[in-house]
C-alpha cells in the first residue's frame, strides 16, 4: 500500500489556489492517552487544520521545549509504543481525510527497523515524515524507503543553514521543507521574527516545493504575519498547552478545537 504524500501536495496547492498558507498542527502520539489523542487531532482538523503531524514521544529530545516534553513524558509514562503512534495516524486519517505525518526523532525508527517502520506507516495511511535529526548525507537508506512506499521526507531547516547547505537539505527533502523560525526549541514566542522571513526567502531559492514555518506561532496575529511569506504555517507547543492546562480532557478537545479555528483565520487574514 502507497502512503499519501500526494494528498500532502494536494492540500498544500489546494490552499496556495485559496491564496492562503496551509495550517499544519501537531500533537504527540498517547498524550493525553492514545484515545484523547486521536481526540485532539479530529478537534483540531473540525477547527480548521489541513495538515496535521503526529508526535512521536522521545526521552531525549534534542528540539522540543518544555510544553511538548511535558506532554511527551505523559505519553511515555502511559506506556505509548509505535504501534499506538501508527494507530493515532490510522484513525485520525480515517477519521478526518486531511494529510498526517510523523515527527519522529532518529534512534527509534533505526531500532524498530525502516522499512518496518515505512511500509507500516503507509499502510495507516501516513503521508511521511519529519526528521529533525537525520543528517541529509545519512538519509539515502531512509529515503529510498520512503519513496518506495509513497512518503514525504521532511527536513528541518534553520536560520543558520547557509545558501549551499539549504540547496543540499531541499534537494534531498519532499512533501515541504520545516523552516524553524528561529535557533532553539520549541515554544511559544512574542514574536517570530524577521529570521523566520529571510530563511523563507533564501529557502524558496533552491527549490519549488513548500516552505511551512513553526517554531513560535502561537496565536492568530502570528499566524497570520507567518501566512504572509510562508506556504504552511506550523504550531505545535500552543495546542499542547491548551491541552495541559484543561482540566479535564473534554474542556482540552473544546480548547484546541477553538484555537484550530482562530489560526485558521488568522492564515486567511495573510
Amino acid at each position: 500500500m502507497s502512503g499519501n504524500i500526494e494528498l500532502l501536495s494536494a492540500t498544500l496547492a489546494a490552499a496556495k489556489a485559496e491564496d492562503r498558507a496551509a495550517l499544519i498542527a501537531y500533537l504527540p502520539a498517547g498524550f493525553p492517552s492514545v484515545d484523547g489523542g486521536i481526540e485532539a487531532v479530529k478537534a483540531i482538523v473540525a477547527g480548521g487544520a489541513d495538515v496535521v503531524e503526529v508526535g512521536l514521544p522521545h526521552s531525549d529530545p534534542v528540539l522540543d521545549g518544555p510544553v511538548i516534553q511535558t506532554a511527551d513524558d505523559i505519553a511515555l509514562r502511559g506506556g505509548v509504543k509505535i504501534a499506538d503512534v501508527m494507530r493515532t495516524v490510522r484513525e485520525a486519517h480515517e477519521a478526518t481525510g486531511v494529510p498526517i505525518l510523523v515527527m519522529t526523532y532518529w534512534n527509534p525508527i533505526d531500532r524498530y527497523g525502516i522499512e518496518r517502520f515505512t511500509s507500516e506507516l503507509a499502510e495507516a495511511g501516513g503521508a511521511g515524515c519529519i526528521l529533525p535529526d537525520l543528517p541529509v548525507q545519512e538519509s539515502s537508506v531512509w529515503r529510498e524507503h520512503a519513496d518506495k512506499h509513497g512518503l514525504a521526507t521532511v527536513f528541518v531547516v534553520a536560520p543558520s543553514s547557509k545558501d549551499e547547505r539549504l540547496a543540499t537539505i531541499t534537494a534531498a527533502g519532499s512533501g515541504f521543507v520545516y523552516a524553524a523560525s528561529l535557533m532553539g526549541v520549541t515554544g511559544t514566542r512574542e514574536s517570530v521574527g524577521e529570521q523566520a522571513q529571510d530563511l523563507v526567502r533564501r529557502t524558496r531559492a533552491t527549490t519549488g516545493i513548500p516552505v511551512c514555518v513553526g517554531l513560535g506561532v502561537s496565536n492568530a496575529e502570528q499566524a497570520a504575519e507567518v501566512a504572509a511569506f510562508a506556504d504552511g504555517v506550523i504550531v505545535g507547543s500552543a495546542f499542547v498547552k491548551r491541552m495541559l492546562d484543561a482540566p479535564d480532557e473534554e474542556s482540552g478537545l473544546a480548547a484546541v478545537r477553538s484555537l484550530a479555528g482562530e489560526l485558521a483565520e488568522g492564515v486567511r487574514k495573510r
